[in-house]
């Protein structure tokens, strides 16, 4: 008997993946059970909307969902407003949601987006409020992700400028929405009530989490991601500070939850895989970029390069007076309801742009006299802040009384000598960037310190008299002064508010025209010229003219005559007659010398003048300007140990300290506490260290029992002497050496008693 015939949609009615791979294969020959799906969805959409808790049909509505999200592109008029209905019920019923139904909705959001059905706008906007919402950490961290991904895949080849713009502008406003809050702190009572305020700060946090990951990635670098995170700093949440102002600090505290980009391969696993799977050309040219990445990773890591201070950030503030003005009056007014902590992190800050900037924040300097005690907690950090706060446009009177405070607080007989050393550190870094704030009678007390035992109390009054030599050496005793020249040294010194003058050379340019002379003579050719013709120089001038001599006259400038008339242009009529008479002087004098004598070449023009051709024959590189300082540095290396004099060896030192300013990478105009704190004897570990140093005197070390092991270089056989000792013992009592006591005599068992006693005796002696 036949069987009654079913519909073809009667049989994938509960098979949606073998209706899905249908449909995709052949659209319009399903389309009715496809409507049949659809209207089955609009009917249950219409459940969850007025019961979104329903757990029953969640499992259904989910399959729905991601049947619609898979064919929606084979159906367009159909399901136009299918991304709509998703993003409303997502947005109003979030909360109501089963987890599950929660999660398929997101996925099928950026499924629809991956198909371009959807704008990376319109998906962001749902995301974006969403990750405070979320408390499942599995979905939180598929939104994050989904979310970086996007703008990174958008500005991949170029700036994607319209998505950043909506996208900073959400960001903006995430953070703003809590601003009207009041601040609470982190200190004492302040902490529950700030427990309160997460909800609150949730939105800002991921709001400055996100800019701060795509400024790390390299997505954005301008100055509204910067001026998002800036605003951040001023959120009446205590964590979104801390967030924010590590973000310009570049402080190694803080922990990425992203995964590193940058780590080093592990090269023993990779040459373990190269060895064991089939041999391609394809994994050997990635096993070779692996052992680069290696190779560059460990050596960073030798030379110590740690992640600078976020400089590009701090120089893209947007009015960094105000930013400054606004951070101090945030830290001055809740000063009672922050931690010490979060203070000094506030200063660090505040010090850092005002340092960068060159901003005169004035009320700070008293603010920050009131936490310069020897006895306060954390001092070291706030003197490296202080220091860090001077520039050369600070006024001298402002920190006049600060050097005071150190000094009568630090640098005084009753404390101890590390105390004295961080004081004369800090007073150093201090006059350093102003030198005009020091008095001549405190100067002449400190400096007495460089008699004393304690090193680092010597190389602190030292390196101060050092620094007032060079930078105002009026203000020391003509006998502390050292051997230089005084009109040296008058030359040297800037007033306040005075600029250095540019220099209109580049000293030491003949050693670099000498050391390319020499490369040519090696190589067989001329040793008279200068300039290396290699490939890519003469690549680098293709498609440039030069100017010659022939056709200067047919193109070009034309050169007019004056007819022997100088033009002076003037505004008064006063200034005529007094050029006119100027110039009668000159005309004779001129006439007499060409009389009378050969003209005298001025003195200062001669020095003013290039000794080498190699700056008008040659653009400078930056590997020239490399090789320059090398050279300077050999050769200065050369003097001093010729027995040049003192003169050679500052000259060394101060070559010496600009090659490591330039290995920091400009790290050198942030101070750090070690630098205060001078060199010690030997400093307290912490328990970091005390760990680390048991660990390594236990390397090569084995402990527990050693029986069975082998522990010599050369495996052989066992000695005579072990074998007898694991000897069964019935094959011992058969030997001839047991037998034999049993027929010793009491003389020989006395004779082998006293061998055996002396033998003892001489063991122990």
């Amino acid at each position: 008997m036949d069987r009654p015939r079913q519909s073809r949609g009667a049989l994938l009615i509960n098979n949606l993946p073998q209706l899905q791979n249908l449909v995709k294969r052949d659209p319009e020959g399903y389309r009715e059970e496809f409507l049949q799906q659809w209207n089955h969805y609009d009917s249950i959409r219409c459940l969850f909307e007025a019961k979104p808790d329903d757990s029953e049909g969640a499992d259904r509505f989910r399959e729905l969902l991601t049947f619609i999200t898979q064919v929606c592109h084979c159906y367009k008029a159909e399901t136009k407003e299918f991304p709509g209905q998703l993003m409303q019920l997502l947005m109003e019923h979030y909360g109501n949601l089963n987890p599950e139904l929660r999660k398929t909705m997101v996925q099928n959001l950026v499924l629809l987006r991956n198909k371009d059905i959807i704008t990376s706008i319109e998906l962001l906007k749902v995301l974006f409020p969403l990750l405070p919402r979320t408390s499942s950490s599995e979905l939180r961290s598929f939104i994050r992700t989904t979310i970086l991904t996007d703008i990174k895949t958008a500005n991949a080849k170029t700036k994607n400028h319209k998505l950043n713009k909506a996208v900073q502008v959400m960001l903006f406003g995430m953070v703003e929405r809590g601003m009207d809050g009041e601040v609470t702190g982190d200190k004492g009572k302040a902490r529950c009530q700030n427990v309160t305020s997460k909800s609150v700060g949730a939105e800002a946090m991921w709001a400055v989490m996100l800019a701060k990951e795509l400024w790390r990635k390299g997505v954005w670098n301008d100055a509204k991601t910067v001026s998002i995170v800036a605003l951040g700093c001023f959120h009446p949440v205590t964590k979104v500070q801390n967030a924010c102002v590590h973000f310009f600090l570049g402080s190694e505290d803080e922990i990425d939850e992203s995964e590193d980009e940058d780590n080093a391969p592990d090269m023993r696993k990779l040459v373990h895989q190269r060895q064991i799977n089939k041999k391609t050309k394809g994994a050997e040219s990635r096993l070779v970029k692996a052992a680069k990445k290696a190779k560059k990773a460990r050596i960073a890591k030798q030379n110590g390069v740690s992640r600078p201070p976020n400089f590009p950030a701090l120089q893209l503030l947007h009015d960094p007076q105000s930013f400054g003005e606004n951070l101090y009056a945030m830290i001055n007014k809740h000063d009672k309801r922050f931690s010490l902590d979060h203070k000094i992190l506030l200063m660090q800050l505040l010090s850092r742009v005002m340092g960068v900037h060159k901003l005169c924040v004035l009320p700070f300097y008293p603010y920050i006299t009131r936490y310069l005690n020897y006895h306060q907690l954390r001092v070291t950090s706030i003197l490296v802040c202080l220091a860090q706060s001077v520039h050369d446009l600070t006024p001298p009177d402002v920190l006049t009384p600060v050097i005071r405070k150190i000094a009568h607080e630090f640098v005084t007989p009753g404390v101890a000598a590390e105390v004295v050393a961080a004081g004369l550190n800090s007073i150093r870094e201090v006059c350093r960037r102003q030198p005009w704030c020091m008095e001549e009678d405190l100067l002449s007390d400190l400096i007495e310190y460089r008699k004393s035992k304690d090193k680092g109390v010597l190389y602190g009054a030292r390196g101060l008299l050092a620094l007032f030599r060079d930078v105002n050496p009026g203000l020391l005793k003509k006998s502390e002064r050292g051997r230089r020249d005084d009109a040296e040294k008058d030359d040297k010194v800037i007033r306040y508010g005075q600029q250095q003058k540019p220099s209109i050379t580049v000293e030491g340019l003949q050693l670099l025209e000498d050391h390319f002379a020499q490369l040519r003579a090696e190589e067989g050719a001329d040793a008279s010229a200068v300039v290396l013709d290699d490939d890519d120089d003469d690549a680098a001038w293709d498609g440039w003219e030069v100017e010659s001599e022939t056709d200067s006259d047919s193109s070009g400038w034309k050169d007019v005559s004056s007819d022997d008339d100088d033009i002076v242009i003037s505004d008064s009529e006063d200034e005529k007659d007094v050029t006119k008479s100027a110039k009668t002087k000159v005309n004779d004098k001129d006439t007499t010398m060409n009389d009378t004598e050969e003209p005298k070449i001025d003195a200062e023009t001669t020095s003013a003048e290039p000794t080498t051709t190699l700056a008008t024959t040659k653009i400078l590189t930056p590997a020239d300007f490399a090789l320059l300082n090398e050279l300077r540095l050999k050769a200065a290396e050369s003097e001093a140990t010729s027995g040049h004099g003192k003169s050679a060896k500052r000259k060394l030192a101060e070559l010496q300290a600009i090659k490591r300013a330039n290995a920091d990478g400009g790290e050198e105009a942030f101070l750090s506490e070690a630098d205060l704190l001078g060199p010690r004897k030997k400093a307290k570990a912490t328990y970091e260290e005390r760990v680390a140093a048991k660990q390594a005197g236990q390397e090569g070390r084995e402990f527990g029992s050693k029986k069975g092991k082998k522990n010599k270089a050369n495996p052989s056989s066992s000695t005579n002497r072990e074998k007898r000792k694991h000897k069964p013992a019935m094959m011992v009592l058969a030997s001839q050496g047991v037998r034999s006591k049993k027929t010793l005599s009491l003389v020989a068992k006395q004779k082998k008693l006293r061998k055996h006693i002396e033998t003892a005796k001489k063991a122990h002696h």
